[in-house]
């Protein structure tokens, strides 16, 4: 996995973002846009994976769209974090995002780890099988979720993707009851690949901002 750096190293706000090579083109417009909303400094570091459905997945499933199955290899990925990120940005506030699978893989980490100060998933795979009710049944270890989805993502004939609309909604009534949560629900115009970039901007923003100055600013 290769790390991109981008932003200020030395902030204390810390935004860990596993991406693909298509993802890691639109960092730079997903900075500008963040930088919109928020005006605190901040380092993002795109983490390149290697093999998406392999690496991101918390277990191995079958395919749902086209021939490649899910590894499940989470964990792994997980390691490399903890090792490669968290330890070299020891005492720094670090919140961990992602888009899609990517959005699934960040909210699996917050129960594996309570060392992401927040949680930034937009249009994350809800629909990933057996993910929510892992969440049901197990404690999220973070201080903010924010879920996104697009209006129209929930439109398809996909049997397993069709679920997301209401894979999200339980996950949003889970966190809602949870009161040791800053969570929100946000909803999109448009299907799955509408507007990545300014989706994870959102996220992260909303993320950032719901801190006291103090959390980051110490």
């Amino acid at each position: 996995m290769n790390i991109h750096t981008f932003g200020n190293t030395e902030s204390n706000i810390v935004l860990v973002q596993p991406v693909d090579n298509r993802e890691l083109q639109m960092i730079p417009t997903e900075i500008s846009l963040i930088k919109e909303r928020t005006e605190r400094d901040f380092c993002l570091l795109a983490c390149e994976v290697d093999n998406w459905n392999r690496d991101l997945s918390p277990w191995e499933a079958d395919a749902v769209f086209g021939n490649e199955p899910f590894g499940g290899k989470a964990e792994e990925t997980l390691a490399f974090l903890k090792r490669e990120v968290l330890e070299a940005y020891e005492g720094k506030q670090p919140v961990i995002g992602g888009y899609s699978l990517a959005g699934l893989f960040a909210l699996w980490a917050a129960y594996q780890t309570d060392a992401f100060r927040g949680v930034a998933a937009a249009s994350p795979s809800a629909w990933f099988p057996g993910f929510v009710r892992y969440a049901e049944t197990h404690e999220i270890r973070t201080n903010s979720v924010y879920l996104s989805l697009g209006d129209k993502e929930e439109k398809t004939k996909n049997p397993t993707m069709k679920t997301v609309g209401d894979s999200i909604r339980a996950l949003n009534e889970l966190y809602e009851h949870d009161q040791s949560l800053k969570t929100t629900l946000e909803w999109n115009p448009g299907n799955h690949f509408k507007e990545p970039e300014l989706r994870m901007a959102k996220a992260f923003a909303w993320t950032i901002e719901k801190y006291d100055r103090g959390d980051y600013d110490s």
